[in-house]
This record gives structure tokens, sequence and C-alpha cells, in this order.
């Protein structure tokens, strides 16, 4: 079974720990490597956890310690301007994919955007990432091409794929 828990400041060592677990697994999935954190100290990571109107989400599976015990998984939801709010930073542990757990992610991240009086969520997602890819337009997002260019990659030359779905 699998319980999200939203993350507060003093949860910073599972954040912390998931998001090393995220960048060690799938470094070709995130623009951030995981030298950016690996060596982040406890302010770097409450900082993170700290930003004013963020929603932070764990994914945890029962494990042998018992229920809801083993992180599995996370996502952010980060504000933005004009009703936009940014899902971030999706990822499940490969020993808990293909059982629902990054849909369940996704549908917290939208319900936390559709509260919080977001009209539109938006995300940008690696070119080539396929899974994440059709994760995102099962739930509804679609890709914003040239209307809207992502971010430059590592390479300098590739740019992150923009989808947006909307809420209202």
């Amino acid at each position: 079974m699998v319980t999200l828990r939203i993350l507060t400041t003093d949860d910073w060592p599972l954040w912390r720990d998931l998001r090393l677990a995220a960048l060690s697994d799938a470094p070709h999935a995130f623009k951030a490597r995981l030298v950016d954190w690996h060596h982040g100290g406890e302010e770097q990571w409450r900082a993170r956890l700290h930003l004013p109107g963020a929603h932070h989400v764990a994914a945890l599976m029962d494990g042998p310690d018992g229920p809801a015990t083993t992180p599995v998984g996370l996502a952010d939801g980060l504000p933005g301007a004009d009703g936009v709010r940014e899902l971030r930073s999706v990822w499940v542990s490969p020993k808990a994919r293909g059982r629902g757990v990054a849909d369940r992610l996704l549908e917290e991240v939208e319900r936390w955007a559709r509260a919080s009086g977001g009209s539109t969520l938006r995300l940008a997602v690696i070119p080539g990432n396929e899974p994440a890819i059709a994760l995102y337009r099962r739930h509804g997002f679609t890709a914003l091409a040239l209307a809207e260019p992502g971010g430059p990659l590592a390479d300098g030359v590739a740019r992150e794929l923009v989808m947006a779905k909307p809420l209202r």
C-alpha cells in the first residue's frame, strides 16, 4: 500500500534521501545533477522545503518494518505567476514502478494546484524521457512546442520540453 506524506522543513532528511536516490537512479531525467546536491548540508535541504507556497510530497510504501515505512517517490508543486503552478522533481523508485505511485503523486500535486488557485499546471521534461512523457500525457498534459521553449540543457543546444494542463 502507498501513503502520501506532505513534507515540511522538518522532513528534510527524507526529502534529501529521496532526491539523492532520484538523481542517482535517473540522472538523465533531471537538469540538476547529483554533484549539485550531494554535499548539501541541512540548511540547503531545509531551504528547498521552505519555499513559500510550495507543496512537497513523498510516497511511502509498506515495508518490512511496518506500514508506510519505505520511501519510494517524490514530487514537488511550486507556485508561479498568473495562476501557473509547476510540477517538478517527479521520481519513483524502480522497486515501486508500475504500481500507480507516479499517478498518485501527480494527482496530489494537481489537487494542491487547484486548491491554491492555480489555473494551469506546467512542467518541463527532458526530451527522450518517453516513460515520463507518456505519464504526463495520460494525465492530460500537452506539449507547448515552440510556443514556450524550455530551458537549455547541459549541452547548450537541446531544450526541455514544456507541457501544460489547464486546471479549469
